[in-house]
């Protein structure tokens, strides 16, 4: 069939405005987050100082808790740390679902805080990482702010220093995990209320992911700033604004890169990042680790509290 030149810059603009607009497929709250995620039992990759343990012992000792539009994820304060246990008991869970193009929206009353904390709300393919891809939404260590979006690959992924398409800045422009350290390619949040205990004093927000073959979009709305069809049945992202984060695909190929993922949220502590010797505060008491096994009270603010979570396609 021959098409007319109208015709097709009529199809490029109908393909655009859809590429923005997304139905909502998913609505995760409360006692929900138990169904839509998987608890993992398993060793920490990033050794940390913790132990993940199942459903039911998250909820004997109350590391998890859903009702209404209220889901916490929190590890351990109660208790020492026992000698040759893997650390203190936490929680990480990850969708049974996976996802290719797709919007997530996290609302997000508290995070975790505290010296030797490491949170992150991410998507992955963990079988065979870092072939697969990783996205970092939200992630940081010892209540330093502000928050960083990151990609993590395998070799041959890089992003343009351009930021005229984003509130915030980079961090380090290869994506590939055997940089630096695995420090991914990664943007600095320029809000300061976008990780810790900023984030907590302000009631918290919504992060949001928007990933399709050709970009990926970050953003953080502080509490009482979110677009309004955020949680309705639909969302245009064309009217969210400048991203805080924005990753093209003009020097990565996402299709090759990337993946169908899993949402994790998880709360590691200590471990190959928030434990390490240049990075744990010297203001922060004893070591690291230390820490985490004799100051049990110490990890009272490390919750997350979950209003919820939206995934559109």
């Amino acid at each position: 069939m021959q098409l007319t030149s109208g015709f097709l810059a009529l199809a490029s603009v109908l393909t655009v405005v859809k590429g923005a607009t997304y139905s909502r497929t998913d609505r995760v709250a409360g006692e929900g987050f138990n169904d839509f995620f998987e608890y993992q039992a398993i060793q920490d990759p990033t050794n940390g100082r913790v132990n993940y343990v199942d459903q039911a012992t998250a909820q004997a000792q109350n590391l998890t808790y859903g009702h209404g539009d209220t889901f916490v994820l929190r590890a351990d304060s109660t208790n020492v740390v026992a000698p040759g246990s893997r650390g203190r008991n936490s929680v990480r869970i990850r969708s049974r679902q996976t996802f290719t193009t797709h919007v997530a929206t996290f609302d997000i009353r508290h995070m975790p805080q505290g010296c030797g904390t490491w949170p992150a709300v991410w998507e992955v393919l963990e079988d065979g990482w870092p072939v697969g891809g990783e996205t970092d939404i939200v992630e940081g260590v010892n209540d330093q702010g502000p928050n960083a979006a990151t990609l993590h690959t395998t070799s041959g992924c890089t992003m343009p220093a351009d930021t005229s398409q984003m509130t915030g800045t980079w961090k380090q422009l290869d994506c590939d995990w055997l940089v630096n350290g695995n420090a991914g390619c990664g943007v600095r949040m320029s809000n300061p209320n976008s990780y810790g205990p900023g984030f907590n004093a302000n009631g918290g927000g919504v992060y949001a992911l928007e990933r399709t073959p050709r970009e990926m979009k970050v953003w953080f709305f502080p509490r009482g700033t979110a677009p309004a069809d955020i949680g309705s049945d639909s969302v245009n992202t064309d009217a969210w604004g400048t991203p805080a984060a924005y990753f093209p695909s003009t020097q990565c190929d996402f299709g090759a890169k990337f993946a169908a993922h899993n949402i994790i949220i998880n709360l590691t502590l200590c471990g190959d990042w928030a434990g390490a010797g240049n990075v744990y505060p010297a203001s922060c008491p004893q070591s690291c680790i230390s820490n985490v096994d004799n100051n049990p009270g110490a990890f009272r603010e490390a919750f997350w509290d979950f209003a919820s979570i939206n995934v559109y396609q």
